[in-house]
């Protein structure tokens, strides 16, 4: 894997055109607040279409979150027109959460050729550890033009 740092020109009009594409990002409200090679920061304000029965956030929306992260830190530091697809995730929960904000914070551990192995921690607007996530992507080749 390419040294964390700063994203090129290029590579930061790549990564706010994949945004502008997901759906999740665009319907939970996930907001990109760093972006370097290997590693994404997301935060999401905590809303009302978040919460579950017993009014705190959803497990699957936290792992949504979690995945989203873990899959743009994978995406910054693939080879450019690469795709990247989740194979594997595990996610503890450990905290409920009720309002505020929750920031996800991704982190390439190991980049290889076609397989990509991304940590994510998941805090509360407290700093409160809410949710860890483990999560393996498949680097995929660009799709051939045309199909």
């Amino acid at each position: 894997m390419k040294p964390r740092g700063k994203l090129s020109k290029a590579d930061l009009a790549r990564a706010a055109e994949r945004l502008r594409h997901s759906n999740p990002v665009n319907h939970f409200g996930f907001q990109l607040v760093k972006a370097e090679r290997g590693r994404a920061i997301f935060r999401m304000p905590v809303l009302e279409l978040h919460k579950q029965i017993h009014r705190v956030v959803h497990g699957g929306v936290l792992a949504m979150l979690a995945d989203t992260a873990g899959g743009f830190a994978a995406f910054l530091a693939a080879p450019s027109g690469s795709r990247v697809v989740t194979i594997e995730m595990k996610i503890n929960f450990l905290e409920a959460v009720e309002h505020g904000e929750i920031k996800a914070d991704a982190r390439v551990l190991r980049q290889g050729r076609t397989t990509s192995v991304v940590d994510c921690d998941v805090t509360d607007q407290d700093g409160r550890l809410v949710s860890k996530a483990l999560m393996t992507f498949s680097i995929l080749p660009p799709k051939p033009q045309g199909r």
